[in-house]
């Protein structure tokens, strides 16, 4: 509805009522002890008082007929009563003092474009004077049953009434959201809507008017404090959605520069806030706890709508980050110069406990593949940049080194202290998170080794296995150290690898060794046309880098290669060929002895402590050497003190041919075990093979 633009005017008084009489009959009803005690609705029963007097006097005019004419003005009465509120005189000498201003001059009430013109020049005290002026002397006519003929008519007044309020209502919330947007701000204009809120507060009593038809719209309370508030609130909402924020195709970090804008932009406002604003307000307004009310909820209800869209791992971190760490700092809400006004401790969530736990499994989710890919790259980079470039392995106080531990220690470093920085469950579940990708990644890694080491014979081969089984070695240390973390799990895994590793590395040393090994006992190695350290610099070019292999596993793997040579060396001897003559099974002796401490020397200077397998084939290559049966047996006896598991066999061997065929095969088992050992009996007492010797 539009608003009326035609004149208010009083009805006339009575002519039965004389001026005088009227005065009287008004300062004896002011001046009674009851009136006194309703001192605070003195606002509304003067403007009363005065809208009778002013109808006495226009009915006295008209009937003198008299030509001179005024004009009464609503801000001279509210100025009247303004005075009456600074100096608080008493109730009836500031009644006589209206009366004697109002006396000569006409009374005419402002129009209502009149006071729509006042509203829009902002003079909202003098606009709610004639509005209330409006107001009451519609309830007072309504009351007179004035439009019981005409119900209308009182409809229309009605709502021009609360139009214009309205009207009112929206220029506070314009004045309130301007308040921020404005840089040069107008402390009189807020105090002005200060003193309008007070105002209206104490014209417009919390009463029940319900009873009168359009009571609705007539002397109910506007509540304009609350309105002030929604007004602080949209404000707020708007300043918010005033931060820049560019597209994700326009810039990557897109969400980290508009938590970045947004905070520098309403830190700024609540500096202004606590400097300019809150000096035009009461104390019982709280003006700064208001406004950082309003943010917080502003922003809230942004990170709200943030968190559902589609954020990549980075875009959810800085939101998590920002929430947990610069929200409250002293890059935002705890900035020093805005202490002590802004308080944040009785501040809700910024985000609902729903609202935040999804973020973090939005998180979770997204670095899983994030840690995935990291992981994968390292592999690719040891495949591209290592493997087929054989590159050779770092050397590090006597141990080869290489960087796959460092890496994978930093990407699991890195994520675990981000993510306890923002909460300690978050913590806990990131570094679950990517030990359970570093086993999945082993197990990749471990196939990809082996099966680059089976296509191709790279020389490159053993030192990378001695540095990765160290790396890992470190990895495990590392992450118990700087993790506390369980590595249960993660130590069986290893102990798979590096026994895969370790079966590889023998397979391979079988591949170099039998050539070789074969050799022995051929016309070629008695003639002596074969070097007697062949096999021996072999398996030493192959193994000598197990030396720079952390220990014991460096040991134990040389350990093993001793022992495999040896075995194999007993093995090949024994193996049925040719008969040979005196001369021949001595020369046979001296080179399997000279060949024995050969390789004996050979591992034990690169590391091996497996002095026990010495003497093996020197018993057997004194026992094919000697030609009398007593030495034999002393051989032999030596041969079962020092091999005591073999000391059965040598009990049912009953001839020297036989003897010196089988004490070989006798040492052969003792690294076969006690099940084989026995099977070895059943076949001894079954059939026994020739001599080979004899």
């Amino acid at each position: 509805m539009e608003l009326d633009t035609r004149s208010v005017t009083s009805e006339p008084a009575s002519p039965m009522n004389s001026p005088e009489k009227e005065k009287m009959e008004v300062s004896s009803e002011l001046s009674s002890p009851d009136s006194q005690r309703r001192d605070n609705g003195f606002f509304e029963r003067g403007i009363k008082t005065v809208l009778s007097i002013r109808k006495s006097k226009r009915s006295l005019k008209k009937e003198r007929r008299k030509e001179d004419t005024g004009t009464w003005n609503a801000k001279r009465l509210l100025q009247t009563l303004m005075s009456h509120e600074e100096n608080k005189p008493t109730i009836s000498n500031s009644v006589e003092k209206i009366v004697e201003i109002c006396e000569p001059i006409e009374a005419k009430p402002l129009s209502v474009m009149e006071i729509h013109e006042l509203i829009q020049k902002r003079q909202l005290l003098e606009a709610f004077a004639s509005i209330k002026l409006m107001e009451d002397e519609t309830i007072s006519e309504r009351d007179s049953e004035k439009y019981s003929d005409n119900p209308q008519e009182f409809v229309r007044k009605s709502k021009d009434v609360d139009l214009l309020y309205n009207s009112i209502t929206n220029a506070i919330q314009s004045i309130v959201e301007g308040t921020l947007e404005d840089p040069t701000l107008q402390h009189t204009l807020l105090t002005s809507m200060v003193t309008l809120i007070a105002r209206e507060e104490a014209a417009h009593p919390n009463t029940d008017n319900a009873s009168h038809p359009g009571s609705d719209l007539l002397g109910r309370p506007r509540k304009w404090r609350e309105k002030w508030r929604e007004a602080i609130n949209e404000s707020a909402r708007k300043r918010v959605l005033m931060a820049p924020m560019a597209s994700r195709e326009e810039a990557t970090s897109w969400l980290d520069r508009h938590l970045h804008f947004l905070q520098e932009n309403l830190r700024a406002d609540l500096l202004k806030i606590k400097s300019s604003v809150k000096k035009c307000y009461p104390e019982e307004y709280q003006v700064c706890d208001t406004y950082v009310e309003a943010f917080h909820n502003a922003i809230a209800s942004h990170l709200q709508e943030l968190s559902q869209g589609p954020l990549d791992f980075h875009e959810l971190y800085t939101l998590l980050d920002w929430v947990a760490n610069t929200y409250h700092s002293e890059l935002f809400l705890g900035h020093p110069e805005l202490k002590p006004e802004v308080k944040t401790e009785n501040l809700s969530l910024l985000l609902t406990p729903a609202d935040w736990d999804k973020l973090k499994n939005d998180y979770i989710a997204s670095a899983k593949g994030k840690i995935k890919s990291y992981f994968g790259n390292i592999l690719r980079l040891e495949v591209t940049e290592k493997w087929e470039k054989e590159v050779h392995s770092e050397e590090k106080e006597n141990l080869y080194h290489d960087s796959l531990s460092f890496d994978i220690q930093t990407i699991i470093g890195q994520h675990v202290k981000l993510s306890g920085a923002i909460s300690r469950s978050l913590e806990t579940k990131m570094l679950e998170l990517c030990m359970a990708e570093l086993l999945e990644f082993i197990s990749r890694f471990e196939q990809e080794f082996m099966a680059w080491s089976t296509a191709q014979d790279s020389p490159m081969f053993v030192p990378y296995l001695v540095a990765y089984i160290n790396s890992f070695h470190d990895l495990m240390s590392g992450l118990e150290t700087a993790f506390k973390v369980n590595t249960e799990e993660l130590q069986k895994i290893l102990a798979t690898l590096t026994r895969n590793f370790t079966n590889i590395f023998l397979t391979k040393l079988r591949t170099k060794a039998q050539p070789l090994l074969k050799k022995i006992l051929t016309k070629n190695w008695i003639l002596a046309t074969e070097r007697p350290d062949s096999l021996a610099l072999a398996v030493s070019q192959f193994s000598k880098h197990l030396q720079h292999m952390r220990e014991p596993l460096g040991q134990e793997l040389l350990h093993e290669v001793h022992k495999y040579v040896v075995k194999e060396y007993v093995t090949q001897v024994i193996k049925p060929r040719w008969k040979m003559n005196r001369d021949t099974r001595q020369e046979v002796s001296r080179k399997m002895s000279r060949e024995a401490s050969i390789i004996h020397n050979t591992l034990i200077d690169q590391g091996s402590d497996a002095d026990w397998l010495l003497p093996a084939i020197s018993h057997i290559a004194n026992i094919i050497g000697e030609k009398k049966k007593d030495k034999i047996k002393a051989y032999v006896k030596e041969l079962c003190q020092d091999y005591p598991d073999i000391s059965f066999a040598a009990g049912q061997i009953s001839n020297t041919n036989l003897l010196q065929t089988d004490l070989g095969k006798c040492v052969f088992i003792t690294w076969r075990g006690r099940q084989q050992r026995q099977n070895y009996d059943k076949r001894m007492k079954i059939n026994c093979c020739c001599g080979c010797f004899c």
